[in-house]
């Protein structure tokens, strides 16, 4: 269980999916798809949505590389966090966020696996909060060309890594979308 006892709630994390991000992401429709199938999920379950947005000087506020890609689609109340740093948490008003709806336990989402992702997950996990990493809900684009290993491999090993994953009073763990029932 989480060390926030008084945050019974779990949520569903967002994290960059964009257009400037997931362009040429690894299997891109399929974790888009995934991603949606997991919002129909949480919301009709009453789960909190949290959706993170990254910007810098290469995805300027505004642009069309900064814009959420057009299959998922934010709802209100649904927060929307802007960032500027890979951990969702660095400089953001997530943590209020996240407090304010009683959310202790993450379902995390996203993109890049080997960016975005891991920064938060272990932003997350280090500030006391349980974290469910979604195995086939994440992505990332080649960058081999800078040495890294091909994006099936990145992604393979971050969900292997983060099974194993523990800390006092925490929980970490990676699930599948068909296996999520958000306590249903």
């Amino acid at each position: 269980m989480t060390t926030l006892t008084d945050r019974p709630k779990t949520a569903l994390m967002v994290i960059d999916v964009q257009t400037g991000v997931v362009t040429g992401a690894h299997h891109r429709d399929e974790v888009v798809a995934n991603i949606r199938t997991l919002l129909d999920k949480a919301r009709r379950a009453g789960v909190p949505v949290v959706w993170v947005q990254h910007s810098d000087e290469d995805m300027p506020i505004g642009s069309d590389a900064w814009q959420y890609v057009p299959e998922l689609t934010r709802q209100d109340p649904e927060p929307l966090v802007q960032k500027t740093y890979g951990d969702a948490f660095e400089a953001t008003n997530l943590e209020e966020v996240l407090n304010g709806a009683g959310v202790g336990h993450l379902m995390v989402t996203g993109a890049q696996t080997d960016a975005c992702i891991r920064s938060t997950i272990h932003g997350a996990f280090a500030r006391g909060y349980d974290v469910t990493l979604v195995g086939d809900a994440h992505t990332t684009e080649d960058q081999t060309a800078w040495g890294a290993p091909p994006p099936e491999q990145v992604i393979a090993h971050t969900n292997l890594y983060w099974r194993f994953q523990s800390a006092p009073g925490r929980t970490a763990g990676v699930t599948a979308t068909q296996d999520v029932t958000f306590g249903s």
